[in-house]
């Protein structure tokens, strides 16, 4: 049975900081829950309330409920027994669906960022492998995802953007998951500096052969790893 807010052992007392002052924060606080979700701190299943939220990020309840309902309708939250909500279960099952519609998008970006001879920051490389380095989970997240995001930018098609969006809220939460008890593969950014080559050498197929490969690795580690998980955590009930 899950406590209201039971976080993952090594956190701190509150996953929020309080947030400026200002009028509207319905974004602010619907990015701080799901980063909480994201990286571990709100695990599955734990309890969250409206009044704890805007107690701990010192805003008014109103925006706070205007932003679980966001979560809530994103899929990122559900009812729980009794009062407030809770983070929602992972699934192994809807997780390689999207992954399956992720790589797709990602191969797509991958050779039209080739074709119309637009390469990839080499910062976005390096500031991966520091963060892979430390263990620090949401700069290891935050990297990946600016690294995909640079590809989807350059593919000049807005609505690979927009798609790829809506699937990486959802991959985040896995990814802290996983990089909560074993760390980000180690070929991982071996694999992303091959796809930049390959997209600056203006080489639309290799890109997009090698993003393929590169999504289908990412998608069969994750969720093996997250299977173990959950097998692990229904075994301990």
């Amino acid at each position: 049975m899950y406590s209201e807010y039971k976080f993952r052992e090594s956190a701190i007392s509150s996953p929020f900081a309080k947030l400026p002052g200002r009028i509207d924060y319905v974004d602010e606080v619907y990015k701080a829950v799901l980063d909480a979700i994201s990286d571990g701190s709100l695990v599955p299943g734990a309890r969250i309330t409206q009044e704890e939220i805007a107690e701990q990020l010192a805003v008014s309840r109103s925006p706070v409920l205007q932003a679980l309902r966001m979560l809530k309708k994103d899929g990122f939250v559900q009812d729980a027994p009794g009062r407030g909500v809770q983070v929602t279960p992972l699934d192994v099952d809807w997780i390689g669906k999207v992954y399956e519609v992720r790589g797709a998008l990602d191969a797509l970006a991958s050779r039209l960022a080739a074709e119309h001879h637009r390469p990839i920051d080499p910062a976005l490389i390096e500031t991966g492998r520091r963060a892979f380095a430390s263990t620090d989970v949401r700069a290891m997240i935050d990297a990946d995802l600016a690294f995909h995001n640079a590809i989807y930018e350059a593919s000049g098609n807005p609505l690979i953007v927009e798609s790829a969006r809506l699937h990486w809220t959802h991959l985040r939460r896995v990814m802290g998951a996983v990089l909560q008890s074993s760390n980000q593969r180690a070929t991982i950014w071996d694999e992303h500096q091959a796809i930049a080559d390959a997209i600056s050498a203006g080489d639309g197929v290799r890109a997009a052969q090698l993003t393929d490969l590169h999504t289908t690795s990412a998608r069969s580690n994750l969720t093996e790893r997250l299977g173990e998980m959950l097998s692990r955590a229904t075994s301990t009930i």
